[in-house]
Parts: C-alpha cells; sequence; structure tokens
C-alpha cells in the first residue's frame, strides 16, 4: 500500500506561457471569460479532456489564475488532472495543447482518450 501526499498549497495543475498566450487568443475570439477543464468518460481508453470556454464555472468548481487566464476546474474530475501541465507546443508542423498528465498509463494512437493508473478514480 502507498500514500500518495499532495501539498494543498500547491496548484492542482499548473500551465505553461505558451498555453496561456493561446488560450488567452482563443478567448479573445469567442469573448468567453475563462476555461473550464474536466473529464469525461470516453473513447477507447477510458477518458478524455474537456475544455470548454465560459464566462464563469459551475458553483462547486475550482477557480485558478494563471496570470491574466481564468481556469474552472471540475472538482469531480481533479483525482484524474491532479499534477498535469497544460502545454502549447509544435508537433510537426501542428501547434496543439499537451496534457502533461503524470497519472496517464496509456492513451489511445490518435490522442483523443487516456486511462489512468489503477486507483486513481473519476466520481
Amino acid at each position: 500500500m502507498s500514500v500518495e501526499v499532495f501539498d494543498v498549497n500547491a496548484a492542482p495543475i499548473s500551465v505553461t506561457p505558451a498555453a496561456v498566450r493561446h488560450l488567452l487568443k482563443q478567448l479573445a475570439l469567442s469573448g468567453k471569460k475563462g476555461i473550464r477543464l474536466s473529464v469525461k468518460e470516453s473513447g477507447c481508453t477510458g477518458f478524455m479532456y474537456v475544455l470548454d470556454e465560459v464566462d464563469v464555472g459551475q458553483a462547486e468548481d475550482i477557480t485558478l489564475q494563471e496570470d491574466a487566464l481564468t481556469l474552472w476546474l471540475d472538482p469531480e474530475s481533479l483525482s484524474i488532472i491532479r499534477g498535469t501541465q497544460l502545454d502549447f507546443v509544435f508537433e510537426g508542423l501542428n501547434r496543439v495543447l499537451k496534457f502533461n498528465n503524470p497519472n496517464v498509463t496509456a492513451a489511445c494512437g490518435c490522442g483523443e482518450s487516456f486511462s489512468v493508473e489503477e486507483g486513481v478514480s473519476y466520481s
């Protein structure tokens, strides 16, 4: 049996400056105030990330401020996304948002869905 310790003062996820810039540009185009991050059961390996452009998070959401970017995190998804770094990177000729999630144990070939280590739950 192992015990996992979390620093309650640490942000549950981190966002790189490149991702902040990209997301702020997207919000400027949509006119929305922030991003809501959650996961849902989907795909061939179990889960997928959901990024919604919203004006306000849901009442139970965890609010995270990264520079001028407001993120609302779904608390039910927290055990799956905790420790994730959201980055905006070049992959070949494409630029993509990349979720560097230490909880992921496998991903599907197209990169749309992922599975997490046993014991990490989605409530």
